[in-house]
């Protein structure tokens, strides 16, 4: 199978609200009232987390499909914390992230404990977004700096 190539693009709208497209999708990324935002969307955590949990759900649902554990329900919960000092600059120690996360999936299924422990198993090394933050993926960063004009931006 080939890779697949997943992108966004967007642009800031101000210091704290960005507007991004990807695919035919729409989407805001804002900072609460607390750290400086409007409040108007999800702040960068709050969608690396919901695309965490999505990701998972799509993974347990293939996983047991390919194990013939049949889900009829599940919950996906993600939690955790993150000393914002860093982040704001405040701090120079600990990291800029979270500190951990809290992974709570509660299931309803036929299958046994057995099962859904190897079905996890599973579900952790397949799901790309469990991949990346549980290993260093490198980035690479392509600056381009365009010229000033005032005239542009009065």
């Amino acid at each position: 199978m080939s890779i697949s190539n997943f992108s966004i693009n967007g642009s800031s709208i101000n210091s704290t609200l960005y507007r991004g497209t990807s695919r035919q999708f729409n989407f805001l990324v804002d900072e609460p009232n607390e750290l400086g935002g409007k409040d108007l969307a999800a702040n960068p955590v709050e969608y690396l987390l919901a695309g965490y949990a999505g990701c998972l759900n799509v993974v347990i649902n293939l996983a047991a499909k390919d194990l013939g554990i049949k889900i009829y329900d599940m919950k996906i919960n993600i939690n955790g914390n993150i000393d914002a000092s860093k982040f704001l600059g405040l701090s120079e120690e600990g990291r800029a992230g979270f500190q951990s996360l809290d992974v709570d999936i509660d299931f309803v299924t036929n299958a046994t404990q057995e099962s859904v422990d190897f079905l996890l198993k599973n579900v952790k090394q397949r799901c790309p977004i469990n991949d990346n933050l549980s290993n260093e993926t490198p980035i690479n960063y392509h600056i381009k700096k365009s010229s000033y004009k005032e005239e542009a931006y009065a």
